[in-house]
């Protein structure tokens, strides 16, 4: 049986005013996509969520500021979304195709390329970015001018006003890498677990906001189970994690466990018991996070495989 270790991680970005990915606009209201939760005494809240679908599509960007060999493209020039691909998906040839696959459905295209796989499972699996507070109903108006005077164009007679849904949170979100998906490709994923630690850009239909979805704290863990065996959603609405009493010889074993950014720079050194603990019991520890992904990259693809 082999020992090799896969990636288990969740990420928790800073808190900001987000009106990220928004869904279709009702009359002239912006609504934020939500899922709703059960919490104590039964009660159910509504939390607002960033798909995995936009987080991987600013991952794509920032590989591609990165000179990795891309296949897709993202047209902003089109009336609607549209993606330009320069040839056939190739998972040996692309890195956006290895990491993310890719399916092709055109049958005529596949028939030109016979022996090339039309579809592939994406590398880097990925769930829903979901936010720590629930939602408040907070929204701003906007004024949008009439166009007027002699403008050569005009989107409407009147000038409107605009209702835009805001929620004021950090969000969470957990990924995972196999390394027997990964060792075939591993500078393409030593990038990907960079662009993790300085993820930007992450929108959603037409949404404008400045949101970072860059690490405030990790967690993650290498493990050769196939599971992360953890609440991978588990960071609180203050920013602890509550998993962090299950590492224990009797439970979750520390040497497992990598742990970086705000949550570690608040374990004050020789006054927190907390952070005595997770040394003695191998927990990895890191005051910035970015330092945490290098030092994970390295350990996880440069594993000695058996």
């Amino acid at each position: 049986m082999s020992k090799t270790k896969n990636l288990f991680a969740t990420v928790l970005t800073y808190a900001a005013p987000s009106s990220n990915y928004r869904g279709e606009s009702e009359a002239n209201r912006t609504v934020l996509q939500k899922i709703t939760l059960k919490e104590n005494k039964g009660v159910q809240k509504e939390y607002t969520v960033i798909s995995p679908e936009s987080m991987r599509n600013a991952l794509r960007e920032i590989l591609i500021k990165y000179d990795l060999p891309h296949n897709r493209t993202r047209l902003y020039e089109e009336d609607q979304l549209a993606v330009e691909f320069k040839g056939f998906p190739d998972a040996e040839k692309y890195a956006d195709d290895f990491l993310f696959g890719f399916l092709v459905a055109d049958k005529e295209a596949i028939k030109k390329n016979k022996g090339t796989p039309p579809k592939r499972d994406s590398v880097f699996r990925q769930n829903l970015a979901m936010a720590l507070t629930s939602y408040r109903f907070d929204t701003t108006f906007h004024q949008s001018p009439q166009n007027a005077g002699s403008s050569p164009w005009k989107n409407s007679k009147n000038s409107a006003l605009l209702h835009r849904e805001v929620a004021y949170t950090a969000y969470q979100y957990p990924f995972a890498l196999a390394y027997s998906d990964c060792k075939s490709k591993k500078e393409w994923v030593a990038a990907l677990l960079r662009a993790i630690g300085e993820l930007n850009g992450v929108a959603g239909n037409h949404a404008r906001s400045y949101f970072e979805m860059a690490p405030r704290t990790i967690i993650a863990r290498l493990t050769p189970r196939l599971a992360a065996g953890y609440n991978t959603y588990g960071f609180q609405e203050d920013g602890s994690f509550s998993e962090l009493s299950r590492i224990h010889p009797e439970d979750l074993p520390g040497e497992e466990f990598w742990l970086g950014g705000e949550l570690v720079r608040q374990m004050k050194e020789n006054q927190d018991p907390e952070l005595g603990r997770l040394k003695s019991l191998g927990v990895k520890l890191y005051k910035n996070p970015e330092r945490l992904l290098a030092d994970l990259s390295d350990g996880f693809l440069n594993q000695e495989e058996s």
